[in-house]
């Protein structure tokens, strides 16, 4: 449903002004429910199946068959989502999941041989729900025309930073304080009725898109350039959470300690997570492009020096310096989809970007679940040094992609192709413009 929100453009909108938004916390607590399992899956798998086969090599091509399916699947059912509407496509998803999970955790404890395993992670992977982008479609939705919607763009995106890095530390501490199948169980539980309450919430959810404007063909997200750019980005900061699931466990093995996998994924948590609440608090005076690029050259050098790391003191620092890093591209990225992807197809761009996240992350633990087999856990942190590099310099060759689109190629779901996206007073650009200085502002750009 689309409903414009009337907001005191005198004052700076900041969380609390979001939250008061009608009908808000209605689909955020239960979105966060149903996406918090999203960081739990692909952990729990990697030490459930290390539990049973005693082998990293084996859990990583587990796990990583479920981060290559999702990632396959998760376009699709985006697209899905934008033509038929969340709750069509959410209810039947959230039910396939929890079965599918429930039977990769009975195979596991049952000792199924690998390629058994690796079979059952197909549907697992695959009916991961999207939630995370099915909320940012409802903000969207709700917040047409108003200021605030760069405020919901950085709350959801610190949102998913609480998603990326408590559901790992939450699984972790399931599976080797409660039980080796916890995380797996959990997820599932959470999964299921988080994504059924969520999806009856039926009146904020966005209207589906099931014709384009004029009866033309809808056109794929991928299709345009930025998003291609975005999804290298992202493969990189995928590989960043895979190599460090991987080799903060093993290294942990390695010092006779493994509750410590706990406390150093913790320790990353945390300064992924308090980057992440001051990035989006933070009213920027540099355009997204840039910061982009320079959040993610920090990542880079964070990244390539934590295999160097051979002591608990010196890799908690390390890996606390890789997660302040890492907010500051994730929240950028994912911004940048308002200003770069048509509102008719946002929600599939979105869900390429979570897809780009597990693909890297999915790669990353098969990476370094052989590399740590065979040589130890300072060669598995070689993995995001790789993908970080890899991505940066991508990043730097095609950031000219990375320019925000005209507003005519922003698509206004209820009126079709517009050259502005909302009405805005006179002198002041409609909430929905932005350009390269002024993406990051919490105010109208002004038209010179």
């Amino acid at each position: 449903m689309t409903s414009a929100v009337t907001t005191d453009k005198s004052a700076r909108p900041g969380y609390g002004q979001l939250l008061r938004t009608p009908g808000a916390i209605g689909f955020v607590l239960p979105g966060f429910a149903a996406r918090l399992p999203f960081g739990m899956l692909t952990i729990s798998i990697l030490l459930l199946v290390q539990h049973t086969t005693g082998s990293y090599g084996s859990a990583g091509i587990v796990a990583a068959v479920t981060g290559v399916s999702m990632a396959l699947s998760a376009p699709v059912m985006g697209k899905l989502t934008d033509r038929r509407g969340q709750s069509a496509v959410l209810v039947p998803v959230v039910l396939m999941h929890s079965a599918a999970v429930s039977t990769l955790v009975a195979l596991a404890l049952l000792g199924a041989p690998v390629w058994a395993l690796a079979l059952a992670a197909v549907p697992a992977g695959a009916s991961v729900p999207q939630v995370g982008p099915m909320v940012r479609a409802r903000w969207a939705a709700k917040l047409e025309g108003s200021p605030l919607l760069p405020t919901a763009a950085a709350f959801e995106s610190v949102t998913d930073e609480f998603t990326f890095v408590v559901g790992p530390v939450l699984a972790t501490a399931l599976c080797t304080g409660v039980h080796p199948a916890a995380g797996l169980i959990t997820e599932a539980a959470l999964t299921l009725a988080g994504g059924l309450v969520f999806a009856a919430q039926r009146a904020t959810q966005p209207k589906p898109h099931a014709q384009a404007a004029g009866g033309e063909k809808h056109a794929s997200a991928l299709s345009f350039p930025g998003l291609r750019v975005l999804i290298v980005a992202f493969l990189g900061i995928g590989a960043v959470f895979g190599g460090m699931q991987v080799s903060l466990a093993a290294f942990s093995e390695e010092i006779g300690n493994p509750g410590a996998n706990g406390l150093l994924y913790g320790i990353f948590a945390a300064g992924n997570m308090t980057a992440g609440i001051a990035c989006g608090a933070i009213a920027w005076k540099i355009g997204p492009r840039r910061r982009l690029l320079l959040g993610y050259a920090g990542l880079t050098v964070a990244a390539s020096v934590l295999w160097t790391a051979h002591s608990m003191i010196l890799l908690g620092a390390l890996g606390l310096v890789v997660g302040l890093c890492i907010a500051p591209a994730l929240i950028t990225g994912y911004t940048m989809i308002e200003s770069l992807i048509p509102a008719n197809a946002r929600t599939e761009a979105f869900t390429w970007l979570t897809g780009a996240v597990a693909f890297g992350q999915a790669t990353a633990v098969t990476l370094a679940g052989r590399l740590t087999d065979a040589h130890g856990s300072s060669y598995g942190f070689l993995v995001p040094m790789a993908g970080t590099v890899l991505a940066l310099a991508t990043l730097l060759a095609l950031r000219s992609k990375l320019a925000p689109k005209a507003p005519s190629r922003v698509i206004n779901s209820s009126t079709g192709p517009a050259a502005n996206a909302t009405a805005a007073p006179a002198g002041q650009a409609p909430a929905a413009r932005v350009n390269e200085r002024g993406l990051g502002h919490r105010v109208p750009v002004t038209v010179d």
